[in-house]
């Protein structure tokens, strides 16, 4: 595992991404759109991800603001989403035992 827990792959079709912590691991597969071309080769992954978090957030979903914090850790406003955290109760709510609460269906 790297020191930060992120190890970048890039590749000629994709950038593989591997997060890994004692706690959880996954791997984000990032691809070519057609919104890439105004990035160079090397920033691809960076700027598909934060594309990616933008529009995600400006979905408006109560559950993706619960996910997305609207104020970055220390207080400050560099956050993405629109509403609070897990950790609030409305939040807790939608994602009782893991799963969405039916009353909160879309």
């Amino acid at each position: 595992m790297t020191q930060n827990g992120m190890t970048v792959s890039p590749g000629d079709e994709m950038t593989r991404i591997q997060v890994t912590c004692p706690h959880q691991s996954g791997l984000i597969y990032v691809v070519p759109s057609e919104r890439s071309w105004v990035c160079s080769r090397e920033q691809l992954p960076s700027h598909a991800l934060a594309g990616f978090f933008r529009e995600l957030a400006l979905l408006n979903d109560p559950r993706v603001g619960c996910l997305l914090p609207s104020t970055a850790p220390g207080g400050g406003a560099g956050g993405i989403g629109r509403s609070g955290s897990l950790t609030d109760e409305n939040c807790q709510d939608r994602f009782r035992g893991g799963r969405e609460s039916p009353s909160t269906a879309p």
